[in-house]
């Protein structure tokens, strides 16, 4: 006997071609499921019927699964396709390794003086007490420690910390490569003080001849030594401007450089060669600049610049190991109107 057939009317709405096309399906699929539920038993057709909705299930997970990785995919591409820009790393000059040290002094310095501030905080004497060693001073290789009677004394150091920057080494005046100034220092320290420790006896008088490995540093031939202080003033002057750039130039050594920026043409350099010689006299300001206080200008060139040795010692016109304003202005082509002493007010700001 054959089975009657169920008809459903499909839903019209006038509101367009696409919901009619939804329609005609809806209508479709149910007449579908009434027939075969009039020819099924409730059993199959429910089984059917769960089957028909996990397919759907999957189907949708299908979907999105394709949609999250043709997301990923596009995500993937963009990245690789687009162009990294990475700064470039500019190469260090003379005036960026000497800040880089300088840095590393005010570093240790402030080390130092928290060390201090912890070790005047006294738990057992209810707050701060004086430290005999905060205000003592020792010199390079040393360092302060308290004895039984409580006082301030300078001894030996006992251990230099290991230095991995091959720019620490120092070149001693014996043409010896030391892993740091603390260590050469320091040896020196127990060679004066003859203590055990002491490798050699002419270490009394070792100190630091250049910052650097020892290396044969080349003669200065007598051209060079006439063209380099045009090169010296040159690179006094890009110094000076740098540090201005930097705001790291205060008070009178500023107005000097906004003056040298603002002067004619090409001897804007004469300011720089003022302030660098009222720079170097600091220990006393007495118009001179010693061996000593020439150290910290030629130590840090002299591996870079072979002509820096020779060109301090022609300055030296009497040769009493001493460079006055006037040997440094004309040693570095000033005439006698530049030659202005300047450094009160530089010592003053």
């Amino acid at each position: 006997m054959r089975l009657p057939f169920t008809t459903i009317s499909f839903p019209r709405h006038p509101s367009g071609k696409e919901r009619k096309k939804k329609d005609r399906e809806t209508g479709f699929r149910v007449v579908l499921e009434c027939k075969f539920r009039e020819q099924a038993s409730p059993v199959v057709y429910l089984k059917l019927r769960i089957q028909h909705i996990l397919n759907m299930e999957l189907r949708k997970i299908f979907i999105l699964m394709l949609l999250i990785v043709l997301v990923a995919s596009k995500k993937a591409h963009k990245r690789k396709s687009e162009k990294k820009h990475f700064p470039k790393e500019e190469p260090k000059d003379v005036l960026d390794f000497l800040q880089e040290d300088e840095s590393d002094d005010k570093k240790k310095s402030h080390a130092l003086e928290n060390e201090l501030l912890l070790e005047q905080f006294d738990t057992s004497k209810g707050g701060y007490v004086v430290d005999p060693c905060a205000k003592h001073k020792c010199g390079p290789g040393k360092q302060c420690e308290i004895d039984e009677s409580g006082k301030a004394q300078c001894t030996c150091v006992t251990k230099c910390h290991e230095e991995g920057d091959a720019r620490r080494k120092v070149c001693s005046n014996h043409n010896e490569t030391w892993d740091s100034d603390c260590e050469l220092y320091r040896m020196r320290c127990l060679c004066t003080e003859e203590m055990e420790g002491c490798k050699r006896n002419k270490y009394k008088h070792v100190h630091i001849d250049y910052y650097g490995p020892c290396k044969d540093i080349g003669e200065c031939s007598a051209d060079e030594l006439v063209d380099f202080p045009r090169r010296m003033r040159d690179w006094l002057f890009n110094v000076m401007q740098e540090l201005a750039r930097r705001e790291e130039l205060h008070g009178p050594a500023l107005s000097l450089e906004k003056e040298a920026e603002e002067g004619a043409g090409d001897r804007r350099w004469v300011n720089a060669v003022i302030w660098k010689f009222c720079d170097l006299d600091v220990h006393p300001h007495d118009r001179q600049v010693s061996r000593h206080e020439l150290f910290p200008i030629r130590a840090p060139l002299m591996a870079m610049e072979h002509c820096i040795a020779p060109f301090l010692d022609s300055c030296d016109a009497n040769d009493d190991h001493k460079i006055t304003l006037l040997e440094w202005g004309n040693c570095l082509g000033l005439e006698q109107g530049e030659i202005q002493d300047k450094c009160n007010a530089m010592h003053r700001g």
